[in-house]
């Protein structure tokens, strides 16, 4: 690969160690190659209102592709550019088919995120469970509807929650019943709880949003990803490479496996030009 303009990078088990911290290696790394004029973007499943304790160890207030897609956001000023919104309609339907698919392993929980305008809404408005949801940890800051309330308006992430079956079985169980036309499917976590959004909202197709606005080809991509939303983008990018860390289906696609996350893996390949 030619010198990389672009570099999109996943956050968790990433860009940030298993402590949550960028080290000091990738942050001089990161900041040698921004001084150069490259271009930084973050690619995440979290919402931007999760980006904060990561943003303030960067060189650099980046765009962030977030929600696998579905959000893109300007850290720098706090704006939220665009979203890509599954409808209410679409909302019901991908519910339902789960609902059968799952019957015989109890079905579904569900919850969903919205966008909102800025990463400081308050997160009872952004994130809103059914009353069924099984928290993965203690939290009182959520918003609670009943089902049918919940899947009236838009919504840039449906969650799918399934407390006998593991994320990759999900996954393989409703992909055939819910295809790519009707809506993207992935996960990045193993404890049964898949990420839906709109057709064809991926990481790779916001990174390609911010590459062409800046007339960079995909050529001059490198994208840094560990976990199965991470697929397309790595696909994608020029080059895609995969932490050493990385689900085994994400280094058998990707164009090389660097050092883990905890090993300053995204640093080891970047030096080869910074």
């Amino acid at each position: 690969m030619t010198r990389p303009l672009l570099v999109g990078s996943d956050i968790d088990g990433t860009l940030i160690t298993s402590t949550e911290r960028v080290s000091r290696r990738t942050r001089d790394c990161l900041r040698r190659f921004t001084d150069s004029g490259g271009v930084l973007a973050l690619a995440t499943g979290r919402p931007p209102r999760w980006l904060l304790p990561v943003l303030e160890q960067l060189p650099v207030q980046p765009m962030a592709v977030c929600a696998n897609g579905a959000v893109l956001y300007d850290s720098a000023t706090d704006r939220i550019v665009d979203t890509h919104p599954l409808f209410p309609d679409q909302l019901r339907a991908i519910v339902d088919t789960a609902r059968t698919v799952l019957a015989d392993a109890g079905g579904v929980n569900i919850a969903i995120e919205r966008a909102g305008t800025s990463a400081f809404n308050p997160q009872s408005e952004l994130f809103i469970v059914a009353p069924d949801w099984a928290h993965a940890w203690h939290s009182a800051d959520f918003g609670e509807e009943e089902e049918e309330e919940l899947l009236s308006r838009p919504a840039i992430k449906l969650l799918l929650q399934n407390a006998e079956l593991d994320s990759a079985d999900m996954h393989r169980r409703l992909v055939p019943h819910i295809p790519p036309d009707t809506a993207h499917l992935t996960y990045s976590v193993s404890g049964g709880l898949l990420e839906v959004a709109a057709p064809g909202i991926t990481k790779a197709s916001g990174l390609r949003a911010i590459a062409r606005s800046l007339g960079i080809p995909a050529e001059r991509v490198i994208c840094f990803g560990d976990m199965p939303n991470d697929t397309e983008m790595l696909r994608w990018a020029g080059t895609g490479v995969a932490m050493g860390n990385a689900v085994r289906q994400l280094r058998d696609i990707a164009d090389e496996t660097t050092l883990t996350n905890d090993d300053d893996g995204l640093a080891t390949v970047l030096e080869r030009w910074f």
